[in-house]
C-alpha cells in the first residue's frame, strides 16, 4: 500500500511539473488575428498594395479556385457573338499574384467587401467563411460565397486556399463618364 501511494505521488509529481504548452490555444486571439488578416486582405485591394496582399499567404501557389454561377455562364455564353462558340468552363483557377496585379494596373477603384463572417479554428488551422461583393468603382461585378483555409505558422495566420462562388451581375455597368 505504501508503495502504491508512493508511486501515485511521484507520478503526480512529474505530471505537475511538465511544461506546459506555450502557445495554448486562444480562441478570442485566434479570432481577433483572423479578422485582422480579413480586414488587410480588403485594405490591400482598396489599396493595390501588392506586396502586403502577397504577405496574407502561406506561399504563392496555393489554391485559388472560382466556380461561377450556372446563370452566369448562360448569360456570358449567350452573349458570345458565335452562337456555336464552346460553353466556358464552370470553374477556373488562378493565382493571387495575377489576382492583385490586374487590380493594381486598374484606374477604377476597386474593393472587395465581407458579411456574415465566420471563423471556426483549432488553434492551428482555420475556416473563414463569408458572403462576399466584390465592387468596382460602385458596381456590384459579382458577388457569392468565399471560404479561406489557414495554418498557423511561425510568424502568424496565413492563408493557405481561397476558394469561392460568382454571380456576375445581370446588370452591365453604367457607361465610363468623360
Amino acid at each position: 500500500m505504501r508503495s502504491l501511494l508512493a508511486a501515485s505521488c511521484l507520478a503526480l509529481g512529474l505530471l505537475m511539473s511538465a511544461p506546459q504548452y506555450a502557445g495554448a490555444h486562444n480562441p478570442a486571439a485566434d479570432k481577433q488575428q483572423i479578422e485582422a488578416i480579413v480586414e488587410s486582405f480588403r485594405m490591400a485591394i482598396i489599396n493595390k498594395d501588392q506586396d502586403s496582399f502577397m504577405k496574407l499567404f502561406l506561399h504563392e501557389d496555393i489554391t485559388w479556385s472560382g466556380v461561377m454561377t450556372d446563370g452566369s455562364i448562360d448569360r456570358y455564353h449567350a452573349s458570345l457573338k458565335d452562337p456555336k462558340a464552346k460553353r466556358p468552363p464552370k470553374y477556373f483557377v488562378g493565382k493571387p499574384r495575377k489576382f492583385i496585379e490586374g487590380i493594381a494596373k486598374r484606374a477604377d477603384r476597386t474593393e472587395e467587401t465581407f458579411d456574415s463572417i465566420h471563423i471556426d479554428s483549432d488553434g492551428d488551422v482555420a475556416q473563414v467563411w463569408f458572403d462576399y461583393t466584390f465592387v468596382r468603382d460602385g458596381y456590384k461585378q459579382n458577388w457569392g460565397k468565399e471560404s479561406w483555409q489557414m495554418v498557423r505558422t511561425d510568424t502568424g495566420w496565413k492563408i493557405a486556399a481561397v476558394i469561392w462562388s460568382m454571380e456576375e451581375n445581370q446588370v452591365p455597368p453604367p457607361p465610363k463618364q468623360k
